[in-house]
């Protein structure tokens, strides 16, 4: 286990900034044994992937059958405490809406090679994509698996070609970079969907990230999503809202991604009041709501608001794009493209909080609800202030119109990539896209469609600031604009007002004065010698 991971518990969170350059830090899987560059059998050439993958099973003859338990290749999770079918295999979300029947473009970033339709082999081994977690050249990149209308397809041309024996050679442990070539851009772009995954934690200064921090601790990914036989720790699917074990004996516990299974289940040292106080919040705090003041900062937006209904807007036949927001970095986004609508951005954001319990609750392909409901969950959570599991947490909260069944009251599958004439990324017909994309997965379609208001919830638990930004008392124990005021079911001091409890700290102050002052009467009055 690396010595990094535990230092001397007064420097959590914020440990000293390093001027020397050191490598990524990468959990239990420490200083390989091998150096790839010099095997013969990754000297190439190769034709495609597959046959690095192949050279890659060669020896390691086992990964293969682990890494296809994993979620990165299945794309699909049964939830145990609803028994709903999800994963991204299934799911709708308020972004591109669907990655079924999209997976010609949407699985660009399954770990895999060829997922374009129903028929795709998931129990062929040599389909597996080993590079996209561990080459280290940063040359490597994937493609669609189908080419898809002009419209898109156009953003691929003139890229490089892949050097399949270099980026062979030159496999690593899985670095940030790795894993952000898909979770940083999930959602269609840079920092579009969750808000605390971005580019801007390749390479981040510790201010942004105090683990990934570049001149700090300098972890990778897998330094806190430990890994088992390719089973990574952490999910959206299933989130540890309240951590009750701590960090188990010896060190770092093995199994989950939580902050008390590094921190511990009383991570600020007892050397004051105001301490020990901040370790009784951690029963009813996440260390995410103190320690994540704000997120997508390092320069880089996310969205907040996707409107489909204004989509398919074209000039002279064909559609366009416009930029109108520059973030904090300089760079411009999009903020309207004929194929998916308007777009509003925003950084700096002050998360939301809530009660979590860890459980999420999906509104699948299977959900019914009120079509003249104002707005619906895509997926919300539970928690409360009885439920001993529950924690105040901070998310990010995503809104969206996006297209519905209006006679079945139940979200649909938009076809939105394909070279065919239905697909909406090419004629701009969303009847039609719906129409083939329920068709095509034998659903149920009215033929009418509408736009109804979503809402999606992001727990945030990435770009944890130095603890000297975390949040202070009088962020949450005030009258005004405390970051809690939305958060039910619990009495604060300083944000709530309740008269007895006022006139009882009011006569206890007053009378504690009052006996303080009648003590230091008597002493001042009592002849000297005496004893009282």
């Amino acid at each position: 286990m690396p010595s990094a991971l535990f230092a001397d518990a007064s420097g959590w969170p914020t440990p000293p900034a390093s001027e020397a350059p050191k490598p990524q830090v990468s959990g239990p899987l420490q200083g390989g044994t091998a150096d790839h560059s010099k095997f013969e059998e990754l000297k190439g050439p190769f034709a495609n992937g597959s046959e690095v993958t192949e050279a890659c099973l060669g020896c390691h003859t086992e990964t293969g059958e682990h890494f296809m338990q994993n979620i990165h290749w299945t794309w699909s999770y049964q939830d145990p405490n609803t028994g709903q079918q999800l994963g991204k295999r299934y799911l709708i979300n308020n972004f591109c809406t669907n990655s079924r029947g999209n997976e010609g473009m949407c699985a660009q970033c399954h770990a895999g090679y060829g997922w374009k339709d129903e028929d795709f082999d998931f129990s062929d081994e040599t389909k597996i994509d080993c590079l996209v977690c561990h080459e280290t050249t940063g040359t490597y990149y994937k493609t669609p698996n189908s080419e898809g209308h002009a419209a898109c397809s156009v953003m691929f041309e003139g890229k490089e070609p892949i050097d399949l024996a270099a980026a062979a050679q030159s496999v690593d442990l899985p670095q940030r970079a790795n894993c952000g070539s898909c979770h940083f851009n999930g959602g269609g772009g840079d920092n579009v969907k969750h808000g605390d995954l971005s580019t801007a934690l390749i390479e981040p200064p510790r201010t942004l990230d105090v683990h990934m921090g570049a001149d700090g601790l300098n972890f990778a990914c897998t330094a806190c999503h430990v890994t088992n036989k390719h089973i990574w720790a952490g999910s959206r699917y299933n989130v540890v809202s309240k951590d009750t074990e701590g960090t188990g004996l010896p060190g770092q516990r093995t199994d989950v991604a939580t902050c008390e299974s590094c921190h511990g289940l009383a991570p600020h040292p007892v050397d004051s009041l105001a301490a020990f106080k901040l370790n009784d919040h951690v029963q009813s705090v996440a260390c995410q709501t103190c320690h994540i003041p704000e997120f997508a900062r390092g320069g880089v937006a996310t969205i907040v608001d996707w409107d489909w209904r204004t989509a398919g807007k074209t000039r002279d036949g064909e559609g366009y794009h416009e930029e109108g927001y520059i973030q904090g970095n300089g760079e411009h986004r999009y903020t309207y493209k004929s194929i998916k609508g308007d777009f509003t951005y925003d950084e700096n954001i002050v998360p939301e909080y809530d009660w979590f319990d860890g459980q999420m609750v999906y509104t699948t392909i299977n959900t019914t609800f009120d079509p003249n409901a104002d707005s619906i969950e895509i997926n919300g959570f539970s928690g409360s202030r009885e439920d001993e599991r529950s924690r105040i947490w901070p998310f990010k909260r995503m809104h969206t119109w996006q297209p519905y069944d209006k006679g079945h009251g139940t979200l649909v599958y938009t076809h939105l990539w394909g070279e065919d004439e239905a697909a909406y990324w090419g004629n701009y017909d969303m009847g039609a896209a719906i129409e083939k994309g329920m068709a095509d997965f034998g659903l149920d379609y009215s033929g009418e469609y509408g736009f109804i208001e979503t809402i999606s919830w992001w727990p945030i638990t990435h770009m944890v600031a130095p603890k000297e930004q975390a949040l202070a008392c009088g962020d949450c124990h005030a009258p005004q604009d405390s970051r809690l005021a939305e958060v039910k079911g619990i009495y604060l001091p300083g944000r709530d007002r309740n008269a007895w409890l006022d006139n009882l700290g009011t006569i206890l102050v007053f009378g504690t004065l009052g006996g303080l002052l009648i003590h230091a009467g008597i002493r001042f009055f009592s002849p000297k010698g005496d004893h009282h």
